[in-house]
């Protein structure tokens, strides 16, 4: 009986399928991706490598809004996701109706939006950004005399806000695991740890970004951890990223930042719940069913790749 990676790695060849992994889904995930022509990365590089490969269906192990991304990108290909109800709460807290509505309230204003936002919401936007990428799009915005509507997360649009100093409104919207971590405990464990790097993802709280050593992106913080001359570091973004983490840097020890979590036994809970939906099961259960497939109307997809592609081409 071949394994299920094995039957996975088998199916992926017969549809010439490709997979493409997020940072925080299963480890398992991850290894199978690279193992098979894949990539592991965050969403919108996904979706470019997707864009990029000769494969005819994009398997996506993430979540909803990343194989819309994937789609809006690949419009010819198909898209499956492994699990359909594995969405994100920055998406599910920005409603296209409430944002549009928002939106018209300040015509003045160019719509930033994050990656981590639906399809309709991508469309309603003139540009969409990564964590990474963000501050400096909003300064060359700033520099062009914009003033900026930001969605929908609300920690990483003060953060570009106090690096650039552009006039920013800020949709309220927040992730449920960056949103956990303490910035109390974090300095607790930074006595206790005092040799230790704080590395930070900018969609936490102020309070706990102004106690890191490095802010940015999950790229950021991976070669962060392999290019700084610490051997310690406490990491606060979702625990997913320990893989990708010890794969560059095997001889460094990594700690979770604290969020003390609702149960006594969890001082760390830091995976987001969609992610962990994400298994080797149900990935080869979509690609032997096509369950899970992505559709996007093609106006809201055209408007939404328009506000995408002005970011790669900003970024070229």
């Amino acid at each position: 009986m071949l394994s299920t990676q094995e039957q996975i790695k088998t199916a992926l060849k017969a549809h010439n399928a490709v997979l493409v992994a997020h940072y925080y889904v299963d480890a398992k995930l991850q290894v199978l991706a690279e193992e098979t022509g894949g990539i592991v990365s965050d969403s919108l590089e996904m979706a470019r490598f997707g864009q990029n490969s000769d494969a005819d269906l994009i398997i996506v192990a993430g979540v909803k809004f990343m194989g819309e991304t994937a789609k809006i990108l690949s419009p010819e290909k198909t898209v499956l996701v492994l699990d359909d109800n594995a969405t994100c709460s920055l998406d599910e807290e920005c409603p296209i109706d409430q944002f549009s509505a928002f939106c018209d309230q300040h015509p003045d204003r160019t719509v930033v939006v994050y990656a981590n936002t639906s399809a309709q919401v991508k469309a309603r936007a003139d540009w969409v950004v990564t964590s990474g990428s963000a501050p400096n799009v909003v300064k060359h915005l700033k520099a062009n005399g914009k003033k900026i509507l930001w969605a929908p997360d609300k920690h990483l649009g003060h953060y570009v806000k106090n690096e650039t100093g552009a006039d920013m409104l800020l949709w309220q919207g927040a992730c449920v695991v960056h949103e956990r971590f303490k910035a109390n405990a974090l300095k607790a464990l930074k006595k206790l740890c005092p040799e230790a790097a704080v590395l930070v993802h900018p969609e936490s709280p102020q309070s706990v970004v102004d106690l890191a050593d490095v802010v940015g992106s999950t790229t950021t913080l991976i070669d962060a951890v392999k290019n700084r001359s610490e051997t310690t570091f406490i990491i606060a973004t979702d625990n997913g990223i320990f893989h990708k983490m010890h794969e560059v840097a095997p001889n460094k020890k990594l700690i979770e930042a604290p969020t003390m979590g609702k149960g006594a036994d969890c001082e760390s809970c830091a995976h987001c719940e969609w992610m962990a939906m994400n298994t080797l099961e149900n990935c080869l259960s979509t690609l032997q069913t096509g369950n899970n497939e992505i559709f996007i109307n093609t106006d809201i997809r055209k408007k939404a790749k328009n506000a995408i592609q002005k970011l790669l081409d900003f970024t070229a």
